[in-house]
């Protein structure tokens, strides 16, 4: 990669702002833990895979077909 190219340039710009960072950095790494809670944690104790526990294996299709008409009025 050039030196002087686009990338290189971009790269650098955020790799030096990071790099001189201090109190971000502990904002971002906050940021971070916060994500991690938000889509790893929660996603596993309240959002259950609903499709796996009441579809047959391999018609999993065919039960959202069936839940789709049965809501239609």
């Amino acid at each position: 990669m050039k030196k002087n190219g686009f990338w290189w340039r971009v790269f650098d710009l955020y790799y030096d702002g990071f790099r001189n960072m201090t109190l971000g950095k502990v904002l971002w790494t906050v940021i971070l833990i916060k994500l991690f809670i938000i889509f790893v944690v929660l996603k596993v104790f309240f959002f259950p895979n609903f499709l796996k526990e009441n579809a047959e294996e391999g018609r999993e299709s065919d039960f959202v077909a069936e839940q789709l008409l049965n809501k239609l009025p």
